[in-house]
């Protein structure tokens, strides 16, 4: 095979355009959400879904219960890797004090969630069950992950469609629109 000299200078040339951003916004990568991470305001102000989820032991959670404080519900599944990802970063922000209803899509319910519960150390997230995908549904989504951020009063402020670092300063700022 026979290259050009000028081929390959072009192709040098915009690889090296495509790179690291290293100009006069050093932080702009660091603050980058992850690649295919969209923040969507479209339903804001749209109140908590009239759903009830459960636990395997039975337990139910009607959502609309959770108004009186901000809570961010994150549906998930534990087939999907970057939601296993996100799980102990949304440990860490609901030992900090963040009501985080974490609800697992699995069609295999406690089948499958138990088993990744027992399997980790989480502190202060809950293995919530949406075996009927009501939320997918009422989302409108089957991209996982999904976080939906809700204020005190039980009206949604934005949702996150895609991984998030919950420890980074975008989630801060994020998490900081309904305080």
């Amino acid at each position: 095979m026979r290259f050009s000299l000028s081929l390959i200078t072009a192709v040098f040339l915009a690889l090296a355009a495509s790179g690291c951003d290293r100009g006069e916004q050093p932080d702009s990568q660091a603050t980058a959400q992850p690649t295919g991470t969209i923040v969507g305001r479209a339903s804001a102000g749209e109140l908590l879904p009239p759903i009830t989820v459960r636990q395997g032991d039975g337990t139910t959670l009607a959502l609309p219960a959770l108004a009186g404080r901000p809570v961010l519900i994150n549906l998930w599944a534990t087939w999907c890797a970057p939601c296993v990802v996100e799980m102990p970063m949304l440990d860490e922000l609901a030992q900090d004090g963040l009501r985080v209803v974490t609800i697992s899509q699995d069609l295999t319910g406690a089948e499958a969630v138990a088993p990744f519960f027992a399997a980790r150390d989480f502190q202060a997230i809950e293995p919530w069950l949406d075996p009927d995908m009501a939320l997918t549904d009422h989302y409108d989504g089957g991209n996982l992950p999904m976080s939906i951020y809700y204020d005190a009063e039980g009206r949604e402020v934005w949702r996150v469609i895609g991984d998030l670092d919950w420890t980074g300063e975008n989630a801060a700022e994020l998490l900081g629109e309904a305080d």
